[in-house]
């Protein structure tokens, strides 16, 4: 992009930043502003739906509230530990990736963040539609193809025309959506209160341990790390001096408020509800709003769409850092512009050509959510380990101290996902008989039986539907990166006398190497 055009974009308010370093005079951005993005993002009617599925574990009101709790906000916590080294980089995630993985080994994470990223916000993009068509039916106003072509079209370009303009337009436009979608949504509340039986609540009987655990890694899984592959990419902005327990809290109480909240209050409805208990699996923000009074169906609705776009807008914007990570040399809006029209054919393709592709979508990348844990644990333990701030120009370089392959993470890595993998299960077992392949440690540990149904298969046992493969993959990730990277990480650090960020000071941009990469 040249001078001229690239000031003509900033003038219109469009960030021309990829994933070179942000500049020092830009990093203008408070810890409190994190509340915003990670708020929008995770205040949602979608969220009350998740109760029906931590219900589904057979556990008691108590148990689901505790997990809940616990499970929403250590997953923002550690997307919050993160979110510092954004600080400490003031470049995306999967730049400052390279320390631990190497330049070029950042690769092999690279790409299962880009299709993760890009994934999730397409599942999250057809939901919008979905939702569109559903309750357009309930008021009658049809809901076939022609809404669903509108609805489509629409959420497409809303969330395409916002990533392409980026970090600080995004950051307005969350601001907006925090009020309006929270209000809304406790609107929502308020009307659906009156479903409450407090008797059929407390009346849930207990569940074992297992399947407490499977719901405290689902609803992790499910929210914040979901989001953890991106959580850097937002605190970039931040100045170096900003205190790392402020961005932590900021991240976490943005991200976890509302879902603690949400979740709870769906437990209790989903509880009272055998309906909206049975409906919520196949038709998540339908079933909601088959409980509401006609005149709420279109506040509804608007809050519905306007909370999924604010989700898919952050994973797409990352989505496009993330390609350009990968090597991809175009300017930050054209990757963001790449994605999204990634995303708009998926969302066309799912809604109207594959019918039956949704259960086998989400079992891929549900799968992909194993290696992530695992990279995430790396990455948790790499900033835990580092005293001081990223070497700006050696994130670019392979012959810098980071160097081009760290084979330690990247063995991690792969040894975490097989040992993940064979404890998880596939839960669209009949509609992705493909990936049946999970869960194969299982029988040989005592933890389970596969049966071949031909109704269906599925596991007997209390571990299987657990997932403790997740866990495991994260906690793996981190421990051994704990004790075996410390003298690498030490190493890197030897000679750099306060850290790249003295050479950014200085300079007011990163080196030569650095800009020539992110051109």
């Amino acid at each position: 992009m040249s001078e001229t055009t690239a000031a003509a974009t900033q003038r219109l308010g469009i960030e021309t930043t990829g994933i070179e370093i942000i500049d020092e005079s830009q990093r203008t951005a408070r810890p409190r502003d994190l509340f915003w993005p990670w708020f929008a993002a995770n205040v949602s009617v979608f969220g009350i739906s998740y109760a029906a599925f931590v219900l589904g574990f057979g556990i008691s009101f108590a148990q689901a509230v505790v997990v809940t709790v616990l499970g929403i906000v250590v997953s923002f916590v550690l997307c919050g530990i993160v979110a510092i080294a954004g600080k400490r980089g003031s470049a995306p995630t999967m730049i400052l990736s390279r320390a631990a993985f190497g330049v070029t080994g950042q690769k092999v994470p690279g790409v299962i963040s880009w299709l993760v990223s890009i994934g999730w916000e397409t599942f999250l993009a057809i939901l919008a539609v979905l939702a569109t068509a559903t309750i357009f039916e309930q008021l009658g106003w049809g809901g076939g193809t022609t809404t669903k072509v509108v609805a489509a079209v629409v959420v497409a370009a809303v969330i395409v025309l916002a990533s392409v303009a980026g970090y600080h337009i995004i950051m307005r436009l969350q601001s907006v959506l925090t009020w309006i979608t929270g209000a809304v949504t406790i609107l929502f509340v308020l009307v659906a209160a009156s479903e409450i039986d407090w008797a059929a609540v407390t009346a849930l009987p207990a569940g074992e341990a297992q399947s407490v655990v499977g719901a405290f890694v689902m609803l992790m899984t499910g929210f914040g790390l979901g989001w953890i592959n991106i959580a850097a990419d937002w605190s970039r902005y931040q100045h170096r001096s900003a205190p790392g327990g402020a961005i932590v809290f900021w991240n976490t109480f943005g991200g976890a408020i509302a879902p603690v909240l949400l979740v709870t209050f769906g437990l209790m409805l989903s509880a009272s509800n055998e309906e909206v208990l049975a409906g919520i699996p196949s038709d998540p923000i339908g079933t909601l709003a088959t409980i509401l009074p006609t005149w709420f169906l279109v506040p509804f609705l608007l809050a519905v769409i306007m909370s999924l776009i604010s989700g898919a807008v952050l994973g797409i914007y990352s989505s496009g850092l993330t390609l350009l990570s990968l090597g991809v040399r175009i300017p930050r809006p054209a990757a963001a512009l790449v994605d999204g029209i990634i995303l708009t054919l998926g969302t066309f393709f799912v809604v109207f050509v594959a019918a039956d592709f949704l259960g086998p979508f989400q079992s891929f990348l549900i799968t992909l959510g194993v290696p992530l844990a695992a990279w995430a644990g790396i990455m948790i333990a790499d900033i835990a380990l580092r005293r001081r701030d990223y070497d700006d120009d050696a994130l670019f370089d392979a012959r810098g101290r980071y160097g081009a392959w760290d084979w330690v993470s990247i063995g991690t890595m792969v040894v975490a996902s097989v040992v993940g993998w064979g404890l998880v299960v596939n839960n669209f077992a009949q509609d992705a008989a493909w990936n049946n392949w999970q869960g194969y440690l299982l029988e040989p540990l005592g933890l389970g039986t596969y049966v071949d149904d031909p109704a269906g298969p599925y596991w007997e046992g209390a571990w299987p539907y657990s997932n403790i493969g997740v866990l495991l993959a994260l906690a793996i990730g981190f421990l051994v990166t704990l004790v075996a990277r410390r003298g690498t990480v030490r190493r890197q650090e030897d000679g750099m006398s306060g850290g790249g960020a003295v050479a950014q000071e200085a300079g007011g941009v990163a080196g030569p190497g650095a800009r020539e990469a992110a051109r």
